[in-house]
């Protein structure tokens, strides 16, 4: 589980973000680290029963920095308000599909997908869906996925209908799309349970037939 120790340095962060404090709290933030590396752990163990590809990942790896890149942002606060845990669905493939988690009182979700993908995967994908467009639909119209993540049409989206396809295509709210991921919002309540690994992966598990999908589509 993420322990409420964990939640309670991340709201302390946030309302006290600066070096100074933190230097006086770094026991406390390497106890909050550990928790996640452990959790992650325990969260990929699982995942890996349905995803085999995330066996290869490294869970001090995946949970990311708390500190900001702030060379070029306007906001100067050294610290993220929040834990992130990414990792991508094939390991040796960083550019592929992925799981993300983001872990932060009264705001933590998880999920996956692929977001913003490159220019020629986004063409890949969109024409893997004009291809099998069925096969895609079953898994994003899925009860089960509209249950856990809402609407998958109402990602971001082109303004305008993309290149090669026509405007009365059958899905073309699907080839609009810029983003192709999936996002479950997950209570503090939830994550704080002793098995909320195994909470986390069982959404999670529910991403993986879209990867395997995108994934497809870009090999």
């Amino acid at each position: 589980m993420i322990s409420q120790a964990t939640f309670n340095f991340i709201k302390d962060v946030t309302a006290n973000n600066d070096r100074e404090w933190f230097a006086e709290n770094k026991i406390r933030y390497d106890q909050a680290r550990e928790n996640m590396i452990d959790f992650t752990a325990a969260m990929l163990a699982e995942l890996a029963k349905t995803d085999a590809g995330v066996k290869e990942v490294d869970p001090k790896k995946a949970v990311q920095r708390i500190y900001r890149d702030i060379r070029f942002s306007k906001n100067k606060t050294p610290y993220k308000n929040h834990f992130g845990v990414s990792f991508a669905s094939k390991a040796s493939k960083p550019d592929t599909t992925g799981y993300y988690l983001h872990i932060m009182p009264l705001g933590s979700f998880v999920g996956g997908g692929i977001w913003q993908p490159q220019s020629e995967n986004i063409k890949a994908i969109r024409q893997e869906i004009d291809y099998n467009g069925a096969a895609f639909k079953e898994i994003v119209d899925s009860k089960k996925w509209i249950d856990t993540f809402g609407e998958f049409r109402n990602g971001n989206s082109l303004k305008t209908t993309p290149k090669g396809y026509d405007t009365d295509h059958e899905d073309i709210a699907l080839l609009k799309l810029k983003d192709f991921i999936g996002m479950h919002n997950i209570s503090t309540t939830a994550l704080t349970k002793k098995e909320s690994y195994k909470t986390v992966a069982n959404v999670l598990e529910q991403i993986y037939p879209l990867n395997e999908f995108l994934n497809n589509a870009i090999a």
